[in-house]
C-alpha cells in the first residue's frame, strides 16, 4: 500500500544519510537525490516496505507498506523476538490446498514486484526508464494512482486498493490474521490521513504530529499473533510475562515498532534526545489504543468537552487529541459504508472464532464473543457499537462537528439497524444485546454519549 500525504518539510540538523539499511517491512525516510545517487541496486531490491521523502515534491511523505525481503537485526536493539505467534500455529486450520495457493499467490506477487525493481536497477545501470523523473510513484499507476487520490475520501476502499497493488504483508503483519493484519494498518492509516485533514486539526498541527500519528497508526498493531490478550496470559505467553499483564498487545506493538525505526534509521539524523522523544510520542499513541482504557480515555475527553478548555496551541491537547483521533481510527470499521464495514465484522468475527476454535481444542476455555457455536456477527457487532463505538464516535462529534463527523454517526446508525435486521432474522427479535459485552468489567465501558 502506498499513500501520499502532504506535509512540510520537518528541518534536518545534518544530511539525510544517502541510504538506509532496510528489512522486510522496514520504514525509511530519505531524499531522491541522496538516495537514488548512487546506491547498490541489491540495496534498493531491499527496500520493500517503507516511508520515504521525496525531494522533488517537498511536501510529499510516502508510506509504503509493501516488504517482504528477510534483513538480519543489527545488533544493539532486540527487546522482543520477531515473528512473535503464541506456541499454537493457526496454520493447523488451514488444509494444504488453501496453503499452497496462499504461497502461489504471494510467489506471483513477488515476481510482479521483482519487476518493479528491475526497472529501478535499470535505471541506476544508466538505461532510460521512461516516465522515470518521480521513480517513487511509478510503481503505481492506472487505477491504483486514480485511488490515490481519493484517500482522503472517507468513503476510500481498502481492500480494491489492496487488490490493485498486489500490497505484499510486511513480516511483522501477518497474513493469516483474518483481521488484524496490514490491511487492517493501511485501512488505520487512511482513516487518520482523514481526521488530520479537519478544520480543527489541520490548522493547529505542527510536522511532528503530523509524522508521528501516521507512523503510529501505520504500526500500531504491529506484530500481532491474532488472539487477546487474555488468551496470552491464560497460555503464559512470553509476552504476557514481559509486560507483567498489562498492555499486552500495545505494548509490544510499540516495542516492535521502536525496533522497526532504529532498524531502519529513519531518524539516524535526529538528535538523542529527539528521537527518544519521538519513540516515546509514538508509545502513547498505540498504548492509548488499548480497549481495556477506553473508559479513562473516554472519561477524560468527555471531561475537556465539559469543560471546553481544550487549546490545540497547547502541546499536550494536541498530543491527546492525536491519541483519540487513533482511538477513533482503529474502531471506526462500523463507520464506514455498509459495503466496507460488513466486510470488516466478518473478518474481526472470524479472528475471534479462530482463537475460540483453539481454545476448546487445547481445552483453554473459550473468551466471550470467540465461540462460534453461540455468538453470531450481528449481536457481536451490535454490542460493540453499543459499548464502545457510538460512546467515542458520539464524543469525537462533540469535538469536531463537521460534514465527516456526522456522516460517521450517520454510517454507525445505520449499520447499526442493519444488524439489528440481521438479528432479528435470525432469532426473532431485535431486542437482543451480546451478553459477553454485559459481563465485562463495568470499569472498561464507556457511559453512554452525550451529544448536547
Amino acid at each position: 500500500m502506498e499513500v501520499c500525504y502532504q506535509l512540510p518539510v520537518l528541518p534536518l540538523d545534518r544530511p539525510v544519510p544517502q541510504h538506509v539499511l532496510s528489512r522486510r517491512g522496514a520504514i525509511s525516510f530519505s531524499s531522491s537525490s541522496a538516495l537514488f545517487g548512487c546506491p547498490n541496486p541489491r540495496q534498493l531490491s531491499q527496500r520493500r516496505g517503507a516511508i520515504s521523502y521525496d525531494s522533488s515534491d517537498q511536501t510529499a511523505l510516502y508510506i509504503r507498506m509493501l516488504g517482504d525481503v528477510r534483513v538480519r537485526s543489527r545488533a544493539g536493539f532486540e527487546t522482543e523476538r520477531r515473528g512473535s505467534h503464541p506456541y499454537i500455529d493457526f496454520r493447523i486450520f488451514h488444509s494444504n490446498s488453501e496453503i499452497e495457493v496462499s504461497v502461489s499467490a504471494r510467489n506471483v506477487r513477488r515476481l510482479l514486484s521483482f519487476q518493479r525493481y528491475l526497472r529501478s536497477s535499470r535505471f541506476f545501470r544508466g538505461i532510460t526508464v521512461p516516465n522515470s523523473s518521480n521513480i517513487l510513484d511509478d510503481d503505481y499507476n492506472g487505477q491504483a494512482k486514480c485511488m490515490l487520490e481519493k484517500v482522503g475520501n472517507w468513503n476510500f476502499d481498502i481492500f480494491l486498493f489492496d487488490r490493485l497493488t498486489n500490497v505484499m504483508v510486511q513480516e511483522d503483519y501477518h497474513s493469516q490474521n483474518p483481521y488484524h493484519n496490514a490491511v487492517h494498518a493501511a485501512d488505520v492509516t487512511q482513516a487518520m490521513h482523514c481526521y488530520l485533514k479537519e478544520p480543527k486539526l489541520s490548522k493547529s498541527l505542527t510536522p511532528w504530529d503530523v509524522l508521528l500519528s501516521l507512523i503510529a497508526a501505520a504500526t500500531h498493531d504491529l506484530d500481532h499473533p491474532g488472539v487477546n490478550q487474555p488468551f496470552l496470559i491464560k497460555t503464559n505467553h512470553y509476552l504476557a510475562t514481559l509486560y507483567k499483564n498489562t498492555s499486552v498487545l500495545e505494548n509490544h506493538h510499540w516495542r516492535s515498532a521502536v525496533g522497526l525505526l532504529r532498524e531502519s534509521g529513519l531518524f539516524a539524523h535526529m538528535s538523542l534526545e529527539n528521537r527518544q522523544l519521538m519513540e516515546s510520542q509514538i508509545g502513547d499513541l498505540i498504548l492509548a489504543t488499548d480497549i481495556s482504557q477506553q473508559n479513562e480515555y473516554l472519561s477524560m475527553f468527555r471531561s475537556h468537552l465539559d469543560r471546553g478548555d481544550l487549546c490545540l496551541e497547547n502541546a499536550n491537547h494536541r498530543h491527546f487529541i492525536l491519541q483519540m483521533a487513533l482511538k477513533c481510527a482503529d474502531i471506526c470499521n462500523p463507520c464506514r459504508t455498509w459495503e466496507l464495514s460488513k466486510q470488516w465484522s466478518e473478518k474481526v468475527t472470524e479472528e475471534f472464532f479462530h482463537q475460540g476454535d483453539i481454545e476448546k481444542k487445547y481445552h483453554l476455555g473459550v473468551s466471550p464473543l470467540c465461540d462460534r457455536q453461540t455468538e453470531t456477527i450481528a449481536n457481536i457487532q451490535i454490542g460493540f457499537m453499543t459499548y464502545l463505538v457510538e460512546p467515542l464516535f458520539g464524543e469525537w462529534a462533540r469535538f469536531s462537528n463537521t460534514r465527516l463527523s456526522q456522516t460517521m454517526l450517520g454510517h454507525l446508525g445505520l449499520n447499526k439497524a442493519s444488524w439489528k435486521g440481521v438479528q432479528r432474522e435470525q432469532s426473532g427479535s431485535g431486542d437482543d444485546v451480546d451478553p459477553a459485552f454485559e459481563e465485562m468489567d463495568s470499569d472498561i465501558l464507556p457511559q453512554e454519549p452525550r451529544l448536547s
